[in-house]
């Protein structure tokens, strides 16, 4: 996970501070300092007013916290504020430019220790074509240095598409043709840069630019890029340009320097203070009431910010050649797949552990789309209750001990050959309109099924009348000649139903990003590979170290179930999910509840998700 972005607060954290909770308040603030730097140091080029609109900013956030309707939108809303900030301020300096004509020099001084695209160069060592690419990003028209900053965050993961038109007040169409014709000015820029810096230089380039002063603008990028066009010696020059997107793409973000983030402590507010702030439906002015002590800190901190602002440069891999490729997606969940339900080592109580702090209130959304895999465990039935789960399974035809809640369904599932009888069938069709097929046939551990073995016994789960889902294969679900696309295509020739697809996926990658990326490509490759309707009915952030279970921290798998739920309403074609799974004890650490009552942060993120 890059530190940069996906550190903005979970939707809890924001409804707490909107509720009043004063740490809270600090906890936003604090997480979402990065973020807005990085938009605005990039976007302003470093200049000296980057401090004054970062804090402008984090103040109108605090303002208006109490207006935001929907706290799981809290970052697109943040983005779009931050963008208003940039733009009033150019608004401001364009006025003060006119006003004061005869001073334009002095404004359109450059500070060179501020500048990112100089800090890229002379801080870190980049390669030829990444160094050409920083400093052609300078050349950009004044509106493209905005686009750019909301770029380069999408590029490393940290803002989607949609939440770069909702900041622009455009359609993602437009957003897409602007990225594109920046890029463009960029690849052009990139030209100038080389035959500028080519030794021996061109003569007939150093008659061009016999005027310039040197400083790269719009104007003089257009000029020198049309001699440079037309020239045979600088165009031949700009032969071998890798694409800016290889160069740029999953490139991380440099964190603030701890030094920051210790300026920003709990506000210290009396107790007086604290009581008067309400929920929002007061209309309370957060920014005159609670945050006063935090409005000092954060004052302070942006100070101390000013020195630290050229730390946040991004951090370029050292060789082209060396940038990441895209695994298969299917092959971030090995072979070897975690549902064990059967096993007593799944059902086993949770460790009790106390919470060493009161975790804020969260807002749990119900949706049916949203569901649980559940098994027995203290406090489940509540637990189920309290997750917000819209439906859930327990890999049988029956829940024992655990009741459905109301609002949630249960959705019965044929687990293997054994529970194909007469009385398992009634009870699925009994349970309700869907039922699952095979749990992960393709494992030893699990059903185990040759896949003749599983069309064989396929009419019998057809005659439940059940809207029917495919056997929810461990792995390779898209791969061809794989065990669910042989299934599918003896399910075609034998004229057997499957009405949806049923996938399980667990991430090996914990960066958050990259996980949302991998499973979005295998859900994709699965669609359009049998162009049906996906349930993903197990996943989760997994790694598997010789048959070992490796979880990355509560943090992380929440920041993962936040960014890949969103992802997923996003997918027209994944009609519900659920999470693995619903108890979180010392073995099963993704888990949602470690009791009835007791959510974890993974839990959290679970019941503001949609």
């Amino acid at each position: 996970m890059s530190p940069a972005g996906r550190a903005v607060p979970d939707p809890g954290l924001v409804v707490a501070a909107r509720q009043g909770d004063r740490r809270a308040l600090d906890d936003v603030v604090a997480a979402s300092l990065p973020l807005v730097y990085n938009i605005v140091g990039r976007a302003l080029r470093g200049h000296a007013d980057v401090d004054d609109v970062v804090q402008e900013t984090l103040v109108r956030v605090i303002r208006h916290l109490p207006t935001l309707n929907d706290p799981a939108a809290y970052r697109s809303w943040l983005v779009a504020i931050t963008i208003r900030q940039v733009r009033d301020w150019d608004q401001r300096r364009r006025v003060a430019l006119d006003r004061d004509a005869g001073l334009d020099a002095i404004h359109n001084v450059p500070d060179p220790a501020s500048d990112f695209a100089g800090m890229t160069i002379l801080r870190l060592s980049l390669t030829d074509q990444r160094r050409e690419v920083a400093e052609a990003t300078r050349w950009l028209d004044p509106d493209d240095q905005e686009l750019l900053s909301l770029w380069w965050l999408e590029e490393t993961g940290e803002l989607t598409r949609t939440e770069i038109a909702d900041a622009a007040s455009l359609s993602p169409g437009h957003v897409a043709v602007r990225i594109h014709r920046m890029k463009e000015q960029i690849q052009s820029a990139r030209g100038v840069v080389r035959a500028l810096h080519a030794r021996p230089g061109c003569p007939d380039l150093h008659a061009v630019r016999a005027e310039w002063d040197g400083t790269p603008s719009p104007l003089w990028r257009k000029r020198l890029a049309r001699h440079v066009r037309d020239c045979a010696f600088c165009g031949h020059l700009g032969t071998g340009f890798l694409p800016i997107d290889r160069l740029l793409a999953g490139m991380p973000l440099l964190p603030l320097p701890a030094g920051l983030s210790a300026h920003i402590p709990h506000a210290s507010v009396p107790p007086a203070a604290a009581q008067t702030v309400g929920p929002p439906s007061n209309v309370v002015d957060l920014a005159v009431h609670a945050p006063r002590g935090l409005m000092t800190s954060l004052a302070a901190s942006v100070v101390a910010a000013v020195a630290a602002i050229t730390a946040l440069v991004v951090v370029l891999p050292a060789d082209p050649a060396a940038a990441p490729q895209a695994a298969p997606s299917w092959a971030a969940a090995p072979p070897a797949a975690p549902t064990v339900v059967a096993s007593p080592s799944r059902a086993a109580s949770p460790s009790v552990r106390p919470s060493p702090s009161k975790a804020p209130v969260v807002p749990a959304v119900s949706s049916v789309r949203k569901g649980v895999g559940v098994w027995n465990f203290a406090g489940a039935s509540q637990a189920l209750a309290n997750s917000k789960a819209g439906w859930y399974y327990s890999w049988g035809t029956q829940h024992p001990g655990i009741s459905t809640p109301r609002g949630a369904t249960f959705v019965p599932m044929i687990r293997s050959a054994e529970n194909v009888n007469a009385g398992e069938l009634a009870r699925a069709r009994a349970a309700g309109p869907y039922l699952l097929g095979f749990n992960e046939p393709d494992l030893p551990e699990q059903a185990n099924m040759t896949v003749d073995r599983a069309l064989d016994l396929w009419p019998q789960l057809m005659a439940t009348g059940s809207k029917l889902s495919s056997p929810a294969v461990a792995w390779g679900g898209a791969d061809p000649q794989g065990w669910l696309d042989r299934f599918m295509t003896g399910a075609e020739a034998r004229g057997h139903r499957v009405d949806f697809i049923a996938l399980h996926w667990y991430g090996a990658d914990f960066t958050t990003a990259a996980a949302v990326n991998q499973l979005r490509q295998y859900l994709q490759a699965v669609y359009q590979r049998y162009k049906k309707p996906i349930w993903l009915t197990e996943f989760a952030l997994i790694r598997y170290d010789g048959g070992r279970q490796v979880f990355p921290s509560q943090e992380q798998q929440a920041a993962f179930l936040t960014a890949a739920t969103g992802m997923l309403g996003q997918l027209s074609y994944v009609q519900r999910y659920a999470w693995f799974g619903l108890p979180a004890t010392d073995k099963d650490k993704s888990g949602l509840f470690s009791d009835g009552s007791r959510a974890t942060a993974v839990g959290r993120a679970f019941q503001a998700a949609r």
